[in-house]
């Protein structure tokens, strides 16, 4: 919710002096007031506007307030409505309550009387909103967990977040599918000072394509075939907030233009409109393909491509940031199963590092939710992980299974190992840093043999060697073997 939040408030009365004291105590409660005079009136006001706050005379000239409740209730199913009428009785009072009227006002009524129940109709609303704000930030904060990670990729990453977060130049994600894109343009957005502003989230990809400009720019009624009523686009419902664009390059070419347009213009021109609304919005875009490869052989607009690519972020696959592990494994248990101190073993944590995750972050987070549904609820052991992911981790080197062997487990009194528990990144770190110590020793120093024996590349072992002063001198080789006995 929004820190200048304001009631919008509508009076449907066909007597002036009633919309007048109603209008004039709304003003003073801080609402948005607007007034109708019959149900017709305030039916066309609907088409345009969502108020969230209305007034409904019972005795209208051609529509009964009922009937008019029941259709204001069906197209704003959120939005508070009470009945005023000079006719009251119990039998209409229950009736009203049973369409979903908030409350019943017999006429005559004083200013104290309808400011009481307008503050009570408000704080209601209020209310409402707030905690679907406080829901959607809650949700919101768990899942931004899954963005941070202490290898030095996603830490570039989070700088960058932190860099952008207060600002509105445009940003272009970009990474394989699964790796969190979306993740990391929610953290630009809520870790900075919009966090209270409009996140409206567009995956171009799944929009029906003769509906993407409707969509993103809002239509006027009669438009097209079914529309009925005026309706706002995308970008008008982000504006003075972020809009993100996920797979914008599925965009097809024609609205490329008209993207284009509203990047440099800052306005929207809704279908059938031809007037323009101005928009206040930050452009987040997100892909997975090589935009700048498209570009060149014509399937993406090279002046788009240039004015979203101000600031690009590059996610690391979850194979390059395998460090990170524990970090998002800790952020899924929490989520699927929270105060369950739901723990791994070690032989599941060993499967877990070796599989390379084609499927990423998003792959992960499958696994342990399947996990969870289909297991104990207390150990998440080999036999929980799919298929796939047991027969593909448990294809490396003999030399690695050796060392992760070796990794001393407290057990029970029956001798049973401990589940190990997930409680920080130094666990999988040990394990890294023993693994790779094993392997290094195994080969006498062969830093090539080294890095084919681990499935990783010659500059990334030489990182993780100066990270864990592994061979860096025979002194220090020698104690680091010594540890291992």
């Amino acid at each position: 919710m929004t820190d200048d939040f304001r009631v919008r408030f509508l009076i449907v009365d066909d007597e002036q002096s009633i919309r007048k004291l109603c209008t004039t105590i709304g003003a003073s409660l801080g609402f948005e007031c607007a007034e109708a005079e019959s149900a017709e009136a305030a039916l066309a006001y609907l088409e345009s506007g969502s108020p969230d706050v209305v007034l409904v005379d019972r005795r209208l000239p051609t529509m009964s307030g009922d009937d008019l409740l029941r259709q204001i209730k069906a197209m704003l199913p959120r939005t508070e409505v009470a009945i005023i009428t000079g006719h009251g009785s119990i039998e209409s009072a229950v009736e009203a309550m049973r369409l979903g009227a908030y409350d019943y006002i017999v006429k005559p009524f004083g200013a104290g009387q309808l400011k009481l129940v307008l503050q009570r109709m408000k704080e209601k609303v209020r209310l409402v909103a707030e905690n679907e704000y406080l829901k959607d930030r809650l949700t919101t904060q768990q899942e931004l967990n899954v963005v941070d990670g202490s290898s030095p990729r996603i830490q570039d990453v989070l700088r960058m977040v932190s860099r952008l977060k207060d600002t509105r130049t445009p940003v272009l994600i970009t990474g394989e599918s699964g790796t969190g894109k979306e993740l990391v343009a929610r953290a630009i957005h809520f870790r900075g000072s919009m966090q209270k502003r409009p996140f409206v989230a567009v995956d171009c990809g799944s929009l029906v394509p003769t509906l993407i400009e409707s969509e993103l720019f809002g239509y006027e009624k009669g438009a097209f075939t079914g529309a009925l009523r005026s309706k706002h686009g995308l970008f008008q419902a982000a504006s003075g907030g972020t809009i993100f664009l996920d797979e914008i390059g599925e965009l097809p070419l024609e609205l490329q233009a008209k993207l284009l347009r509203v990047l440099q213009e800052k306005e929207v021109r809704p279908v059938g409109s031809n007037d323009r609304v101005q928009v206040d919005v930050r452009v987040i875009a997100a892909t997975n393909r090589d935009l700048e490869a498209a570009y060149k052989v014509g399937t993406f607009r090279k002046d788009l491509y240039f004015r979203l690519n101000v600031v690009t972020i590059q996610i690391p696959p979850l194979r390059e940031r395998k460090s990170d592990l524990a970090v998002l494994l800790r952020a899924f248990l929490a989520r699927f199963a929270p105060d369950e101190n739901v723990q791994i073993t070690p032989a599941a944590m060993e499967c877990l590092y070796r599989y390379d995750w084609p499927g990423n972050v998003r792959e992960l987070e499958n696994c342990i939710e399947r996990a969870i549904a289909l297991g104990n609820r207390r150990t998440i052991d080999l036999q929980d992980l799919p298929l796939a992911i047991r027969e593909a981790g448990g294809t490396s080197t003999v030399a690695i299974a050796d060392a992760v062997s070796t990794i001393s487990v407290p057990s029970h009194g029956n001798g049973d190992p401990l589940p190990a528990p997930v409680a920080s990144s130094t666990d999988l770190e040990v394990l890294e840093r023993e693994t790779i110590q094993r392997v290094f020793q195994q080969v006498n120093g062969d830093k090539t043999l080294a890095g084919k024996m681990l499935g990783i590349s010659r500059a990334t072992l030489y990182r993780k060697l100066k990270r864990y002063s592994i061979g860096e001198s025979p002194k220090s080789l020698t104690v680091a073997a010594g540890t291992q006995n």
